[in-house]
């Protein structure tokens, strides 16, 4: 028997979500506009999730659409909608309907976890992290002891830690560990996020930028502190 063409297996990506509040689509261009110009090495072509909870039934969900594909970035599917006539016009749009994982309600009582004894693994990288390189550490933390060039990308299920300059971007808990913290010695990051809760690099505090610093959640919001 001849090897089949193709290979389906379950895999995870990150994905940023916009959660749209007005109607208007020239509110929305202009709004992401400015986000895409602000880190256009992330944000330009990005795939996003579109979370339409706070829109109502009277919007046009086909110039909302446009504006959100004029703006840089790429569909890849809709969370949120609960108006019928929503969901036709959506789904006519070849959208699919996607479910975000915080707000998912399970009907059933969860399964008690499966606690892994195995000791935890952590990938370290000792040379510098180039303009244009990704490093993704699956299920662990982890840790650079040299620097991060801007147009850089580091991504960890787990903890980051950086012990140079991190100009580049970070982005721990990708897998939803809402409990992950980077922890930085030089802070001056294009893009720092945990969990898909993100700040670009104008919304760093600027007392922090170029500083010692360690980033958590605090009910699901990201928060930032000296690292001491």
């Amino acid at each position: 028997m001849s090897q089949s063409p193709i290979e389906l297996k379950g895999s995870s990506f990150t994905l940023s979500v916009v959660h749209l509040y007005s109607p208007k689509p020239e509110v929305i261009l202009k709004a992401l506009q400015e986000k895409v110009e602000q880190a256009p090495a992330f944000l330009k072509n990005a795939p996003v999730v579109i979370n339409v909870t706070a829109l109502d039934s009277d919007v046009n969900w086909k110039e909302l659409q446009q504006a959100v594909t004029a703006a840089g970035l790429r569909v890849v599917g809709v969370s949120g909608c609960k108006d019928e006539n929503q969901k036709r016009a959506i789904a006519s749009a070849g959208l699919p309907f996607l479910n975000e994982g915080k707000g998912r309600k399970m009907a059933a009582q969860e399964p008690e976890p499966i606690i892994d004894n195995s000791p935890a693994k952590t990938r370290i990288i000792s040379s510098p992290v180039r303009s244009g390189q990704q490093i993704y550490a699956r299920n662990c933390d982890l840790i650079v002891t040299s620097s991060v060039s801007a147009g850089a990308e580091l991504i960890a299920d787990g903890n980051i830690h950086i012990y140079g300059t991190l100009r580049g971007r970070a982005l721990a808990g990708a897998s939803g560990d809402t409990g992950c913290h980077i922890f930085c010695t030089h802070l001056g990051a294009e893009l720092v996020s945990i969990a898909g809760q993100y700040w670009l690099s104008d919304q760093i505090p600027s007392d922090f930028f170029g500083q010692a610093a360690r980033l958590s959640l605090s009910d699901n919001v990201l928060t930032i502190q000296p690292l001491n």
